[in-house]
């Protein structure tokens, strides 16, 4: 899936195509309720459970879900939450070329559970159906879709499951993972353990010290962004959950200013104008559908950048997992960036 196919579409669609996207108060934990569910995992579905996800939708069930299905990322996520064994299936990218693996798939032992789909586009929906599942749960990017469920089967797949969607877009970061958190909890997951208080204290950590770096940046401007063969892509921060909350944080983030073609995510440059904005330090796309800095060497206008020629460009994870665990390495990370560059002008 190409840019070119998916210029006009949602975030959805810019995502899985690999382009770019995109200390405040925190965010009121889950509130009108919806961590009011039923069910937990030591009463072996010993009651009706229910849920009500970031569709407004209650989902309920006769007892508490056992046998979970979930875009990778997220099943991550659950797991550093404590649900690792309820895990049957993932779709999304999990494993590497070599069998490893993917990045995305944080702590999860990827050999004990099914991929029903390893890119953009595939869900065996026989793998589904085969793995007897009783929760479907993905990110929500746009109203009407769940993240890598094909539009095209969404039907036949949502028939076999209930479906669990949490919003992970035009929200701040610390929003999804509470979500993802009372889903957890409400699954039978112990948010007191000690696995996931360490991940806890780990993320408010690195939330200072990110904004200690930022404040300390003397206004360092910060450009995220992604390559592809003719488009430099520059990531606007408001609709992307973790430059969101960078931003809250302190962050000085390079604003595009036409961002309308791509839905209000990002402004598309020809690789003749990519030096456009001014930045000191460039995020980059670090996933293997975008060009990496050693692919952009054939790229003139890459390689004539200010932050490129200072050695100033660090890596950026547009899908971050939604834990606490997930997100404290790309606050340390973005940190140790902003310490170590230079104002450039």
């Amino acid at each position: 899936m190409s840019y070119a196919r998916t210029a006009n579409l949602s975030r959805r669609g810019i995502l899985a195509a690999g382009g770019a996207l995109g200390l405040g108060a925190l965010l009121a934990a889950c509130g009108d309720g919806d961590s009011k569910a039923s069910g937990n995992a030591s009463e072996k579905g010993g009651g009706p459970w229910s849920f009500t996800d970031d569709r407004k939708k209650k989902v309920t069930a006769d007892r508490t879900p056992e046998r979970i299905v979930a875009f990778t990322g997220t099943a991550a996520a659950l797991a550093d939450f404590g649900l690792k064994d309820r895990i049957v299936g993932v779709f999304g990218e999990t494993l590497l070329e070599d069998g490893s693996a993917h990045p995305q798939a944080g702590g999860l032992d990827v050999k004990k559970v099914e991929v029903i789909g390893n890119a953009w586009g595939e869900f065996d929906i026989e793998k589904y159906a085969a793995l007897n599942p009783e929760l479907l749960v993905t990110h929500q990017y746009d109203s009407g879709s769940l993240w890598y469920v094909p539009e095209e089967s969404a039907d036949k797949i949502l028939k076999l499951a209930p479906s669990v969607a949490v919003q992970v877009a035009n929200v701040s970061l610390l929003k999804p993972i509470q979500r993802y958190a009372a889903l957890a909890e409400s699954l039978g997951a112990d948010l007191k353990s000690k696995q996931v208080t360490d991940g806890k204290a780990r993320f408010e950590a690195a939330a200072e010290k990110l904004r200690r770096a930022a404040g300390a940046s003397g206004g360092l401007r910060v450009l995220a962004a992604s390559g592809s063969a003719d488009y430099f892509y520059v990531s606007t921060p408001a609709p992307a959950a973790d430059l969101k909350y960078f931003a809250e944080l302190g962050v000085e983030f390079v604003i595009p200013k036409d961002i309308k073609a791509s839905g209000g995510y990002f402004e598309s440059l020809s690789w003749e104008n990519a030096g456009q904005y001014e930045a000191d330090l460039i995020i980059l796309d670090n996933r293997s559908t975008a060009l990496q800095p050693e692919d952009l060497k054939s790229k003139p206008t890459w390689e004539s950048l200010p932050a490129v020629k200072a050695g100033q460009v660090a890596e950026w994870d547009p899908v971050p997992r939604f834990s606490y665990q997930g997100a404290a390495p790309l606050m340390e990370n973005l940190a140790d960036a902003i310490t170590r560059a230079k104002k450039l002008g």
